[in-house]
């Protein structure tokens, strides 16, 4: 079965999660990457003018992607990742599952946070995903090892 994991990460906790999760499941690694990047001062959500603020507040924002190019279409699971923002995942998710064709896959999410639930992302993710199999997302910590990742996606039954 080949598995994918996909992630956006602003701060750097994702992307460890999501090298470890690859790791552990031998899947192909690629980045979820917005065409302008995040900088600090966009992440700033105590600031109702930051970018990210402001684009969590329009559940019908898409910030625009650097690219199309995920081997989504060669994979049956799919692993996507992302730190929570607003109890939900980022904009910049919404566009990936916008992006491309999920149909006949298995999507499972996995989110960072430092105790933050996925909240209404769920069935966001799983609405967004179209005619995919949706798994509950996943939080991890910044110590996840590879063992916990194996033992999860051994949990997952796929």
């Amino acid at each position: 079965m080949k598995q994918l994991v996909v992630y956006f990460s602003a701060g750097g906790n994702t992307k460890k999660a999501a090298e470890t999760l690859a790791e552990a499941a031998g899947a192909q690694l690629y980045e979820i990457r917005p065409a302008v990047v995040y900088e600090r001062r966009d992440l700033n959500w105590m600031d109702k003018n930051a970018r990210s603020t402001v684009e969590m507040q329009d559940p019908d924002c898409r910030p625009e992607l650097a690219d199309k190019d995920a081997p989504v279409g060669e994979a049956e699971v799919i692993f996507i990742g992302f730190p929570i923002w607003w109890y939900r995942e980022p904009s910049i998710i919404d566009s990936f599952l916008d992006a491309y064709d999920f149909s006949g896959k298995t999507v499972v999410p996995f989110f960072t946070s430092g105790g933050s639930l996925l909240g209404e992302g769920q069935g966001r993710i799983e609405k967004l995903a179209g005619a995919a199999r949706v798994l509950p997302g996943k939080r991890f910590n910044a110590g996840i090892t590879e063992a916990d990742c194996k033992k999860w996606i051994g949990s997952l039954n796929i």
